[in-house]
């Protein structure tokens, strides 16, 4: 199973609009994504790992595919559809990873 991590920093002045991302974009992608994404979760940064230290990232999403293949045919047809979503939430230009899972 492979994990993709979307990651957007903490940057001072930066919109990032929680409730519109946890209820109308991850929804949009989880639909058009169908069966190709397993799973997703939803972060909301709130703390840095020191006492008063603020989060790196205000907000992240981790989106669950059995394959990087998987992933590219589920999110491929739809990417214009959902990248072009981001702007409704964020200024913020995200950061992607892939990872493979390997204790879950």
């Amino acid at each position: 199973m492979i994990k993709v991590s979307v990651m957007y920093a903490n940057t001072p002045g930066a919109k990032f609009d929680h409730e519109y991302y946890k209820n109308s974009h991850m929804p949009l992608l989880k639909k058009r994504m169908g069966d190709h994404c397993k799973f997703y979760t939803v972060d909301k940064g709130v703390a840095g790992g020191a006492p008063g230290e603020p989060a790196p990232y205000v907000g992240l999403c981790h989106i669950y595919c059995d394959t990087v293949e998987s992933f590219q045919k589920g999110f491929g047809p739809h990417a214009k559809e959902i990248l072009g979503d981001i702007r409704n939430y964020t200024d913020i230009s995200p950061t992607i990873q892939i990872s493979e899972v390997v204790v879950g």
